[in-house]
């Protein structure tokens, strides 16, 4: 599927790089009320290269006498950004395939910088990796198999329509934060950082390797998708693989994804639910599922949403999505899987994860197999 990595491209030497690994693809089961619009960053100005632009032009040109032929359904004004986003998709397919993209040590100091500063002392229990994580699983759990919209690829929570969904309330913090980054290194495209984030946030809290590779593209409005298209955590399994499937997800990797709960905790004024999943909720662990099998767990009594709280020390959560792990037969199964094995579900998680944001992607705009960042 993928192309071999360009000679520029090479791993270097620095803190936290390691060798290539192969490629492919928490989950927070938000529900809430929408918040003020975020001020909207423009998209990415073209990246600087040697590229060779008389073949992005030709692309250009192709597309342009594509939409002169067919024509779209939408306005003049809205022709033009798609016809945009394509350009910058040859572009970044071009660049990906002649290997002037930045290179992985580029990239690791993004990396590097977002591990310096996830530690907030003050905010949630000290650290942002846990909305990091959510920001990259909101960004990339939009995408439709069956009419390849949403994904990671055009990072369209920029744009109010999209960042005032219920589901993603509370993400203005993360947006915020990695906006700081983005002003440090322009260059990279708002998908790349968000997904990285997403990476860095599990690996440094304890989670598993996962690969990535950089290649996603900044869109326009016109590209966010209608809202309702991620998870619920009021509902049960029925939602939850109306919403997976049409990702492309199969039943494992629906309970290795919802193993994400490890991190974090629901927020009153941001989902209407409230407290942690785990005692330790910035630490990337199977614990979830051990919590999940072993404890007692009753409705709680609150004026908030239905949501469960173990009958034991009435300070921890699950949602009514979360019971339905060990409710349905399937899911438990899997469940079951990772309470007993962290190392099942670290291998598990890392493959679904990868998958997840990659989705929306076109395999041409990756210029090869996915980098392991991160720290040894």
């Amino acid at each position: 599927m993928s192309v071999r990595v360009a000679p520029l491209l090479r791993a270097t030497a620095g803190r936290r790089i390691q060798t290539a690994a192969p490629s492919f693809r928490s989950v927070t089961f938000k529900r809430g009320f929408a918040e003020g619009g975020p001020n909207v960053p423009p998209p990415s100005p073209p990246r600087k290269s040697s590229s060779p632009y008389a073949l992005v032009g030709v692309g250009v040109v192709a597309l342009g006498a594509a939409y002169l032929f067919f024509g779209t359904s939408g306005s003049a004004n809205d022709t033009a950004k798609e016809l945009g986003s394509k350009a910058r998709g040859v572009a970044a397919a071009v660049e990906g395939k002649v290997g002037l993209r930045h290179s992985q040590e580029d990239y690791q100091k993004v990396y590097d910088k977002i591990a310096d500063t996830l530690e907030v002392e003050g905010y949630d229990d000290g650290s942002l990796a846990p909305v990091l994580i959510r920001l990259a699983w909101h960004a990339s759990g939009t995408y439709d198999k069956e009419d390849n919209t949403g994904g990671s690829n055009y990072a369209t929570m920029r744009f109010k329509a999209e960042a005032s969904h219920g589901a993603n309330n509370g993400l203005n913090v993360a947006r915020d934060h990695m906006e700081k980054i983005k002003q440090e290194f322009p260059w990279i495209s708002y998908g790349d950082l968000w997904t990285l984030g997403g990476v860095c946030a599990v690996q440094e809290s304890g989670g598993p390797k996962i690969p990535w590779r950089p290649g996603r593209i900044d869109g326009f409005e016109t590209n966010v998708t209608p809202d309702g298209r991620l998870p619920d955590g009021s509902k049960a399994e029925d939602h939850l693989r109306f919403i997976f499937y049409r990702m492309g997800f199969n039943d494992q990797e629906i309970v290795a994804l919802s193993g994400a709960h490890a991190m974090g905790r629901c927020h009153a004024d941001r989902s209407g639910f409230d407290g942690p999943w785990t005692f330790s909720p910035v630490t990337f662990s199977n614990e979830y599922y051990k919590l999940l099998l072993d404890e007692k767990w009753g409705w709680k009594k609150w004026n908030g949403p239905a949501q469960y709280e173990d009958k034991k020390t009435k300070s921890l959560m699950m949602l009514p999505s979360d019971m339905a792990l060990i409710k349905d037969k399937t899911f438990k199964k899997y469940a079951k899987q990772y309470a007993e094995s962290e190392e099942a579900f670290f291998k598990d998680f890392s493959a679904a994860f990868s998958k997840l944001i990659e989705l929306g992607v076109p395999t041409s705009q990756f210029a090869g197999d996915g980098w392991t960042m991160g720290s040894d």
